[in-house]
């Protein structure tokens, strides 16, 4: 009965272990987005205030900030430190819902931030480059988005060097 339960062990592990991979492989085919990860030279309280503060002085509304670890905390549960702050610009993400209304799925713009086990804050977004051509929107006009990436970039003072990275297996969108 051991050699069993190892033998169900090991073919629920393979299974599992090759859905996970399916499942990559059929986001990617799928066009699921890219994000772009980097790591704050500051705290996470210090990144969360300087992201809101500079979004907001350079003409982006910042339509709110969810505190996730409170809301965890009000279940019952604990997780690290997560923030998620929703920002746009009416004027600039219009244009690009009357190109294509159902691009209005992408809007307005998040940027998450979170601080793991090590104290380490990362600051994680969806690029323009990786809505271009998403719910029809025509190719190229995703890159107008593009200047709140500068705005992050320089908020938590570290260079824009790191490419995109695949979103990780069970996200959704």
């Amino acid at each position: 009965m051991n050699s069993r339960r190892k033998i169900l062990r090991l073919a629920i592990a393979v299974a599992t272990a090759s859905a996970a991979f399916v499942g990559y492989a059929h986001a990617r085919e799928m066009g699921m987005p890219d994000i772009k990860r980097l790591h704050s030279t500051y705290s996470f309280q210090d990144t969360v205030d300087k992201l809101r503060a500079a979004l907001e002085g350079k003409g982006f509304t910042v339509f709110s900030v969810i505190d996730q670890r409170q809301a965890a905390n009000s279940v019952g549960l604990d997780m690290p430190p997560t923030t998620l702050l929703i920002y746009g610009n009416p004027k600039g993400g219009t244009p690009l819902m009357l190109a294509a209304p159902d691009f209005a799925l992408e809007l307005p713009l998040k940027v998450l931030v979170r601080e793991d086990s090590d104290k380490k804050v990362s600051v994680v977004f969806t690029p323009a480059t990786a809505l271009d051509g998403r719910h029809g929107l025509p190719p190229g006009l995703a890159a107008k988005l593009g200047g709140a990436e500068l705005v992050i970039v320089a908020a938590i003072g570290v260079p824009n060097t790191e490419p995109p990275q695949p979103a990780p297996q069970g996200t959704t969108r």
